[in-house]
């Protein structure tokens, strides 16, 4: 039996428990754009190209399952926008190009769009993508989730330590606008634009001509954003304490967050040290298992860099398929609703759960992830 043939038999085993509400030709068609038109060429595949061609495969399936397989074309189109626009860089680049512009009313979304429909419309690839999907599948609703799917793979791919997205917007900015100063328009004031700007009405100008100091201007936005949240998570998580532990915990994390050992910590609130460890555990208990995953867990897996829907809980690709191949097919279903932005009612509903099993489900997964990031 071909290589090929054996890969795809492991999907269809896969799929049959991933997507047992697929109707079988629909499963099918899933595997037939995931493997793509060349089948042979996984014979000529080393062990090293094998494995780089299966976790393509399994990233490829989890952008399909995450944001477009079950959901309604309006709706997965907005999700792809939403998902596109995140990137900071090129959130960055839109809004400054959109600042200079005579075309100030526009959004980045409104740039975006115009951005990927040009690409789908002129990319070579894209074209290559569009005719295999309608030789996978009749139905135009799947159609539509593999088309938006293979959008988004392409459009995140690394180019130079850049999305592939960044240079499609470039060349979208080459063919849109109009070269050289004889273009404007008669009855228009020829606008002289700086060569820098000033953000956020601050002293310390930034070039526009000059890359580096643009990337360290972005550099500092990144961390100025992560700066924030770490401020509001610390805010929440010592209200937290001082409402449902302890108040004397809050004061503990103040000190703690300080750089304070526990010695000097028990000294300045004339505690016991035993106390303060005792205190120290039960404040670690209710910060992994209460606070960061009941209360709050986007803001503090955000910060931590550690959230289900944009880090993979943090794992690395091999980590995360590691993990993902241990789960159960109810545990892959309740990831892949979480990822959804299902809201906790509607999963136990689903698969069939009280929602306090739902959570503790979710507690058991993410504490689980975590083992793994530590031994890693």
């Amino acid at each position: 039996m071909p290589l090929a043939e054996e890969l795809m038999q492991s999907w269809r085993s896969r799929l049959e428990a991933d997507c047992s509400d697929q109707p079988p030709a629909s499963r099918e068609s899933i595997i037939r754009w995931l493997f793509g038109a060349d089948l042979e060429r996984f014979d000529s595949f080393s062990r090293e190209d094998l494995a780089i061609a299966q976790q393509a495969m399994d990233y490829r399936y989890r952008i399909l399952q995450q944001r477009y397989l079950r959901v309604h074309q309006a709706q997965a189109y907005k999700q792809l926008l939403q998902r596109l626009g995140s990137l900071f860089l090129i959130r960055s680049k839109i809004r400054t190009w959109v600042a200079l512009s005579r075309d100030r009313h526009r959004t980045v979304m409104d740039v975006l769009q115009e951005v990927i429909q040009e690409m789908i419309q002129s990319d070579r690839y894209m074209g290559q993508q569009m005719r295999w999907i309608s030789e996978c599948t009749p139905s135009s609703r799947l159609r539509n989730a593999l088309m938006l799917a293979s959008v988004e793979e392409y459009c995140l791919r690394p180019i130079r330590n850049q999305p592939l997205l960044v240079y499609r917007f470039v060349n979208y900015l080459r063919r849109s606008q109009r070269a050289g100063m004889t273009q404007v328009p008669s009855g228009d004031l020829i606008r002289l634009v700086s060569e820098e700007i000033t953000p956020d009405d601050s002293d310390n100008p930034v070039s526009l001509l000059d890359n580096q100091a643009i990337a360290d201007y972005q550099d500092q936005q990144v961390w100025t954003e992560q700066q924030v949240l770490r401020d509001q998570v610390k805010h929440q998580f010592a209200d937290y304490l001082r409402e449902h532990v302890d108040p004397l915990a809050s004061q503990w994390l103040e000190l703690y967050l300080e750089g304070q050992s526990q010695e000097a910590i028990a000294a300045i609130l004339k505690v016991p040290i035993k106390q303060i460890y005792r205190l120290r555990e039960k404040i670690s208990y209710h910060a992994v298992r209460v606070f960061g995953l009941k209360h709050n867990p986007d803001m503090v897996t955000t910060w931590l860099g550690t959230s289900l829907k944009e880090h993979s809980l943090g794992l690395t690709p091999e980590q995360w398929t590691s993990y993902w191949d241990d789960l159960s097919p109810t545990q892959r279903r309740l990831l892949e609703l979480l990822k959804a932005d299902q809201p906790t009612e509607a999963i136990a509903k689903a698969l069939n759960l009280r929602t306090n099993q739902v959570v503790g489900e979710w507690s058991k997964l993410y504490l689980k992830a975590q083992e793994l990031r530590a031994s890693g």
